[in-house]
C-alpha cells in the first residue's frame, strides 16, 4: 500500500514536472511577430557598410539581426522605421551587443557611404548601412523577395521617391530568417520576440 502511494505521489510529480516544462516550451515560442512557417537560412550577401568596409551577413553568425530595405530620403516609412529601432535599442534590458540592426540601401545612386553614415548616426550610430553596385543590391533584393520600384518625376528626373518593401525582418544567432514585423509594430513587440530569440543563444 505504502508503495502504490509513493508510486502516485512519484507520478505526479513527474506529470507536474512535465505541465511546467510544457509550458517553458511554449513560452519560449510564444512570438509576436509574423513566424516564418518553413524557417529557412538567410541568404547570405557581400555589400559595403557606411564606413567603406566590406560587409558579409555571415559574419555576424552568432547575433540576432534586425534586417530593413529603405533609402536615406524616404520621407516617411524609412525614417519612422529607424526612430522604432532607436525606440528598441533603449528598451533592450541587456543583450544590446547581440543584436545587430542593419539597413540595406534601395537606392544605391544617391546612397554613398558617406550619406548614409551622417544619415544613421542621426538615429544611433550602432546601426549598420550598407550600400554598393545596383547588380549587387538586385541580387539581394531577388533573395529576400523585396519590392523595390523607383517613380521618377517627369519634369525633374534627378528628383525621385522608391517605393519598396516596408516589412523588416528577423535573421537568429543561427543565420535563420525566423521572423518578419510589419511597418508600425511598436517597439515593445519587437523587443519582445529578439528577447526569446537572444535567451536562445544562451
Amino acid at each position: 500500500m505504502k508503495n502504490d502511494m509513493r508510486d502516485l505521489q512519484m507520478a505526479k510529480w513527474a506529470f507536474l514536472i512535465f505541465l511546467i516544462l510544457l509550458v517553458g516550451c511554449q513560452s519560449r515560442e510564444n512570438f509576436q511577430g509574423t513566424v516564418m512557417t518553413d524557417p529557412q537560412p538567410a541568404p547570405d550577401f557581400l555589400l559595403q557598410d557606411q564606413f567603406g568596409n566590406p560587409f558579409r551577413l555571415s559574419d555576424v553568425r552568432g547575433k540576432v539581426v534586425l534586417l530593413f530595405f529603405g533609402y536615406t530620403w524616404c520621407p516617411d516609412v524609412c525614417p519612422a522605421t529607424l526612430a522604432t529601432w532607436r525606440q528598441v535599442w533603449e528598451k533592450l534590458p541587456q543583450g544590446k551587443d547581440d543584436v545587430k540592426f542593419v539597413y540595406v540601401t534601395v537606392d544605391p545612386e544617391r546612397d554613398t557611404p558617406e550619406r548614409l553614415r551622417d544619415h544613421l548616426q542621426v538615429f544611433n550610430e550602432k546601426f549598420i548601412g550598407l550600400t554598393g553596385s545596383r547588380e549587387q543590391l538586385e541580387k539581394v533584393y531577388q533573395d529576400y523577395h523585396i519590392f523595390v520600384d523607383k517613380n521618377i518625376d517627369p519634369q525633374n528626373p534627378d528628383r525621385y521617391t522608391v517605393a519598396h518593401t516596408s516589412r523588416m525582418f528577423v535573421i537568429d544567432h543561427r543565420g535563420i530568417l525566423r521572423l518578419s514585423f510589419s511597418f508600425g509594430t511598436p517597439a515593445e513587440t519587437i523587443v519582445h520576440d529578439l528577447n526569446i530569440l537572444l535567451s536562445e543563444i544562451q
